[in-house]
């Protein structure tokens, strides 16, 4: 699918996010190591969680996804075995998470990625170290994908993960603890990146039975097992990453908008709230309500934004930027050089080819903002990274000539709708399949 975004002047009306895309992971990850049987209201309909829900199926879970609201998962009591090949798709979270629960497989399971250029290139040595500490058979390609893990002489004990590159190895291996016979303690060391999302792996295993000791520091945590994941009915949380994308689309320009379904819990993309305050944007929250209403004239200021504590809306927030009035700083984005794309460099380059002014440091992100808006007229690589897109397509918004985004049905990994919710809010966004890559089977997803 090939989008082209053409400026527009104003956004207004209500739109409906759907549920988060870190807390379905994790919730059809544990009602598939539950025994009976589990629903999970509200999932994200998304790419990566139809890759998980596949996974766990090859691996000896039931899961019914028919039903788009409601997905019935009939659990393994803590046995997602081999042998089986599974096909992580693009999905990062998916491949940490069952990379670690599968090592307690007595049988080999490989995990690998169609996406050589994307996912293929993202390290998993850190969480391979890991396993091989806690005594699990593991093999990789130099530390990448394709990966096949089996149980070996695994056991519960001490164990040492670093947290610099994602806090998805430690995720993992909370999700494996409790299936050990024995003690495991997990000490983080270097530091843990993405705390917010470490925090939602926590609220999920306890809300599923699972007893963990964590430090206040979350540097060190304490698992006695084996521990029974608890089968039940689990409501997944609105998406605040998603929320954040419509907001900083709406607050570029003159807007009245209003998202529903956002509650309050530990997603640290909620803090895209305040940084929209910050930026002059009225936004009024009712977290009772799930609801926020946010009404701009798009003249924005410019901000300083620690976005370790938002990795997920932290592109939203610099395209928003683009558009401030003076010289935004965004910093501590270390784990951006290692999701789908190099959300550092790959995203600076397609912000220079739209005419904005933007500087990179390893872990920074500095842009000079400016409220006349950018010249646009450009064509524009996602890098298979649905928040590229997204990001690109708030920029197309104010962009004095239209961008066009190739490969746009890439968006479907974490909101497939995201183009008809803007064009549903006054965006002018034209789709057609120009561009598509012939053959794939989720651009009919977009």
């Amino acid at each position: 699918m090939y989008a082209v975004v053409h400026r527009t002047e104003r956004l207004e009306g209500t739109v409906t996010v759907a549920g988060s895309k870190n807390y379905t992971a994790r919730y059809i990850l544990a009602a598939s190591l539950a025994s009976g049987s589990s629903v999970v209201q509200n999932p994200a309909p998304i790419d990566d969680a139809y890759a998980l829900a596949d996974c766990c199926t090859r691996l000896g879970a039931e899961i019914d996804t028919s039903v788009e609201t409601d997905w019935h998962v009939q659990g393994t009591g803590g046995k997602l075995w081999g042998p089986a090949r599974l096909n992580v798709r693009n999905a990062g979270a998916v491949t940490r998470f069952l990379m670690a629960v599968c090592a307690a497989s007595p049988e080999p399971v490989e995990l690998y990625t169609p996406y050589p250029e994307s996912l293929g290139r993202r390290p998993q040595q850190d969480l391979i170290d890991a396993l091989r500490q806690l005594g699990a058979d593991v093999t990789s390609n130099d530390g990448r994908l394709p990966v096949t893990v089996r149980r070996g002489n695994l056991q519960a004990g001490p164990v040492s993960v670093s947290g610099a590159k994602s806090s998805q190895y430690l995720s993992g291996l909370l999700f494996l603890a409790p299936l050990l016979e024995g003690v495991t303690e997990i000490e983080v060391r270097d530091t843990l990146r993405s705390r917010p999302a470490v925090e939602q792996t926590l609220d999920v295993l306890a809300s599923v039975g699972i007893q963990v000791e964590a430090a206040d520091d979350l540097l060190a945590f304490r698992i006695a097992g084996p521990q029974p994941y608890r089968s039940g009915v689990y409501r997944v949380p609105g998406v605040w990453p998603s929320a954040a994308a419509i907001l900083c689309a709406a607050a570029v320009v003159e807007s009245d908008v209003i998202v529903d379904g956002v509650f309050a819990d530990a997603q640290g993309e909620a803090r895209i709230l305040d940084v929209l305050r910050q930026m002059g944007a009225d936004v009024q929250y009712t977290p009772e309500e799930g609801r926020v209403r946010l009404r701009s004239e798009g003249r924005l200021r410019p901000v300083r934004v620690d976005g370790d504590l938002a990795t997920d809306a932290v592109l939203s927030m610099v395209a928003a930027a683009c558009f401030a009035d003076g010289t935004s700083h965004f910093f501590n984005l270390h784990t951006l050089r290692h999701k789908e794309s190099d959300r550092i460099s790959d995203f600076c380059r397609e912000l220079r080819k739209c005419g904005v002014k933007v500087d990179e440091g390893p872990s920074d992100i500095v842009v000079h903002g400016s409220n006349a808006g950018v010249p646009g007229g450009a064509e524009i690589d996602a890098h298979h990274d649905h928040r590229i897109i997204m990001a690109l397509t708030t920029v197309g918004l104010r962009a004095q000539a239209p961008l066009g985004i190739k490969d746009a049905w890439h968006v479907a990994k974490s909101y497939p709708k995201f183009f008809q919710v803007l064009q549903s809010l006054g965006a002018r966004v034209v789709l057609t399949d120009a561009g598509a890559e012939a053959g794939d089977t989720n651009r009919e997803q977009v």
